[in-house]
């Protein structure tokens, strides 16, 4: 309880723990349209990554959608079984759409599509639109540039997302490994809608 109110008189005074308020270097989102199928699974799958083979980085992950359609959902139960199957777990997240300042904030914003990357294109400052990727371009082996929309299929193609995925983050991962961090973002601690620092 001490500690508790020690904490809310810190903030009155606007006195903080550096460490509570201390934000990544590097930021990655992943962006599909509407933030439940393909995008959370590479956030899912990327975190997992991170913690299990690269638990020295500290990069901010998460995802969002081009479009507001399922804003505040979880993803879709057929996408969280599928990486449940694996090992990974997307419960937690909850979909959310993809804000102007998220371009300044995070190094890589990666479209699952063409599609969604020509929106997102459109959206960016212009400033910032070299931060804009097709994920695919990080698995040049596949050949391939885009992750396909599982959502009208059955569930064979959660699990085809998923191949996919997996093979794009790693390399992502040694993209990341050899690439320096850039100059610190203009970005601020993450709310409760955007992604954790994986650790």
């Amino acid at each position: 309880m001490k500690k508790i109110i020690g904490k809310l008189i810190d903030a009155v005074r606007g006195e903080t723990d550096p460490q509570e308020e201390r934000v990544p270097d590097r930021a990655v989102l992943f962006v599909c349209m509407g933030n439940i199928c393909r995008s959370p699974t590479a956030e899912g799958v990327f975190r997992r990554l991170l913690e299990q083979e690269a638990p020295e980085l500290e990069i901010l992950v998460d995802s969002a959608g081009t479009h507001a359609y399922h804003v505040g959902h979880p993803p879709d139960p057929r996408a969280c079984r599928a990486a449940e199957r694996r090992g990974v777990d997307l419960r937690t997240q909850r979909a959310r759409q993809v804000t102007v300042e998220d371009f300044a904030r995070h190094e890589l914003v990666l479209a699952m599509d063409r599609d969604n990357y020509a929106q997102l294109i459109e959206l960016c400052p212009v400033e910032y639109r070299e931060r804009v990727r097709l994920f695919l371009e990080f698995a040049p082996g596949l050949g391939r540039d885009e992750v396909p929309d599982p959502y009208y299929g059955g569930s064979n193609g959660f699990e085809h997302v998923l191949d996919l995925v997996e093979e794009a983050a790693r390399g992502l991962l040694e993209h990341l490994r050899r690439v320096p961090a850039p100059a610190r973002a203009n970005r601020s601690a993450p709310s409760a809608a955007s992604g954790d620092a994986a650790r």
